[in-house]
Formats: C-alpha cells, sequence, structure tokens
C-alpha cells in the first residue's frame, strides 16, 4: 500500500525529545489518536487516560544491540549491521557505505566469498543472500571472538541520515528491555515503547491496564529498502498467553506496543483462534488480506509513505483511519521515525 502523502524532511525526528529542551522526558512525545476515521490531539503522557481498566499493552522485551561495527574489505571501508544470529551460529548482515557524515548509504553486499576485516583481529565472510528478494542481507560466518562480545566492544547503534549525531546505546533501550542470556537482540529500537517511562507504567497499572511481555529481536530494516519483514525470533511466554486470553475473555482490549507486538501475538494465535505459548522464528507478514486474529488496538511511531509497516497498521484499523490519521498527522506537525511523536489506534 502506498499514501499519498508526501513527509516533508522537517518533520523528521533529528534526536530524542528530552533533548530538545530542558525539563523534557521521553514521555513528552506527542500522540494523535484515531478511532476508525475520527482523530483527537493529545500528549502521550495522556495514555492512561484513553485506555480502561481490563485494557492489555502487549510490549516487546528485547533489548537494543550496538549492532553497527566498521570494517574493511580490501581497501574500502564499510559499515556492517548486523541483523540476526541463524541457528547454525551464522549472522544476517548489511554492509553499508560510510557517508562522510556519520551514517551510510546502501551498497551492494556480495558477492559469496567477500570478506570483511573488523576490529579486534575480527572476521568475517559472506557465504550467501539471506533470501532470493535480493542481495541486500547475507548469511555470514564470524571467526574470532562471538558476535555479542564484538558489538559490547566495538559496535554502536545503527544511526540513519534524518537524525542529528551518533547516541548512547541507552537512548535506543525501552524501559521493557531486559538483556538476553545469549546476547542477542534487535537490530533496531522496538521503538514505539520509547516513550513509556517508569513513572508512567506505574500509574497505567494503578488504573488497571494490564501488560503482557513477549519477546521478538527486530532485524535491519534500512530506510531505503522498504522491504517486507524478514523472518525475526520471538516468544510469546505462557504466562503472558493467558494473561491476554483473560484480558480478551473480560472484554478488555489488546493493545500491542509497536508492529513487533503484532509480529509475535499474531504469529502465536492457534487454529482455535486463541494466543499460546509459542517460541521460534515468524515469516508472518500480516496485511489488510490476511487481518489480526487478536490484536484490538496498535500504538505506533509514525511510517514512511512506502513502508511495508503500513499494511499492518491498515489490517488493524482499516485504510480509511489510517489515511484520515496521516493526513491529520501532516497538518499538524508530528515528528516521524523512532525519535519521533506516537499514533494510538483504538477500535
Amino acid at each position: 500500500m502506498t499514501l499519498a502523502v508526501r513527509v516533508p524532511e522537517e518533520l523528521s525526528a533529528r534526536v530524542p525529545v528530552e533533548q530538545r529542551g530542558p525539563g523534557l522526558e521521553r514521555d513528552a512525545v506527542r500522540m494523535l489518536v484515531s478511532r476508525g476515521a475520527e482523530v483527537a490531539h493529545h500528549t502521550f503522557r495522556e495514555l492512561p487516560l484513553l485506555l480502561r481498566a481490563g485494557d492489555l499493552l502487549v510490549v516487546n522485551t528485547s533489548a537494543t544491540l550496538a549492532a553497527a561495527v566498521d570494517g574493511w574489505t580490501g581497501h574500502a571501508r564499510v559499515v556492517v549491521h548486523f541483523s540476526t544470529r541463524g541457528d547454525d551460529g551464522r549472522w544476517a548482515v548489511e554492509l553499508r557505505e560510510p557517508d562522510g557524515r556519520g551514517t551510510t548509504r546502501a551498497r551492494a553486499g556480495g558477492p559469496a566469498g567477500r570478506e570483511v576485516c573488523l576490529p579486534g583481529g575480527v572476521g568475517l565472510v559472506l557465504e550467501e543472500p539471506l533470501s532470493g528478494r535480493g542481495e541486500r542481507l547475507w548469511w555470514a560466518r564470524v571467526s574470532g571472538a562471538g558476535v555479542p562480545g564484538l558489538l559490547r566492544e566495538y559496535g554502536r547503534p545503527i544511526r540513519y541520515a534524518y537524525t542529528e549525531r551518533d547516541q548512547p546505546l541507552s537512548v535506543y533501550q525501552t524501559v521493557f528491555a531486559l538483556p538476553s542470556p545469549d546476547g542477542t537482540g534487535s537490530a533496531e529500537m522496538p521503538s514505539a515503547a520509547r516513550p513509556f517511562t517508569a513513572r508512567l507504567v506505574v500509574e497505567l497499572v494503578s488504573r488497571g491496564v494490564l501488560f503482557a511481555p513477549v519477546t521478538l529481536h527486530t532485524g535491519v530494516a534500512s530506510a531505503e529498502a522498504h522491504e517486507p519483514p524478514y523472518p525475526e525470533r520471538f516468544a510469546v511466554p505462557g504466562a503472558s498467553a493467558r494473561l491476554i486470553e483473560a484480558a480478551r475473555a473480560g472484554g478488555g482490549r489488546v493493545v500491542a506496543v509497536g508492529t513487533t507486538a503484532v509480529r509475535a501475538v499474531e504469529s502465536a494465535v492457534g487454529a482455535g483462534g486463541a494466543v499460546r505459548a509459542r517460541a521460534g522464528w515468524t515469516d508472518l507478514v500480516v496485511t489488510p488480506e490476511r487481518g489480526v486474529r487478536v490484536v484490538d488496538g496498535l500504538l505506533t511511531g509514525l511510517h514512511e509513505p512506502e513502508a511495508s509497516h503500513l499494511l499492518m497498521l491498515e489490517a488493524v484499523a482499516g485504510r480509511p483511519a489510517l489515511e484520515r490519521g496521516y493526513e491529520a498527522a501532516l497538518q499538524g506537525r508530528y515528528l516521524w521515525h523512532e525519535f519521533g511523536d506516537m499514533h494510538l489506534l483504538l477500535p
């Protein structure tokens, strides 16, 4: 789907909200609320007033990795984006070219056998494209130190050209993020949860709003690509599955915090329509044709008009709601991307 809108460059959030003025915290971002084709303007701090006791927020606990590492292939400088660890120990990686301004631009990844020298004496060899859809992401074998240690020692968060400067990894962690025992995590921040603060979570809990944690480790998106999501690792614990089913039975709304939470929950729906504990890989792509089976609402950021995530938003809220919401977001000068404003889609 393509929305008939153009997002002006000045509507890209270039720094996190807490760096835009004194006294601002993460929850100071604005929030557009869509109920069908009706829209309303709020701040994120008003979220507790927009949910009801018994509603359930599904949150992604995946921690963000310092997934970008400088390297060399021959005499050429490259930046390696580590996306996803495979079951065979290889990593899906994306090779990008430094643009001289601290960010990167797209470059071809192959051919097979290309070697990349990384810091600490670590070597990387591209073996095969991740899929037949293109050669942007490749499976690569890494020699020397383990990748989690490499990222901790030499990595930095993936950064795109619309941002102003590098930020510390802590800026890219959400209040729900938990370290994984095997050192894996998300190549890019599950950004819909970024505006939550501990204080706001306490207020939501005190008002009877429930939380169900799930995990989905996001791969690299690359702003230029606009591709459907690749298979990703996910887990829906048994306790969260029971919470989701209890909320549905009690008339509460299941609101996913981010498209990653939608993908995880909808991947755990069994043949009978109930959510069950499940973990592994998911290649689910939620489209309007497929629809959603469990999720009633969605809290998300604002996406580029060509982004495949918009298909998921349309599946949750419908095309008219999406078109009216994005029209209002542009008129209201909302900010786009991971440090930007929020969009709450409610039934």
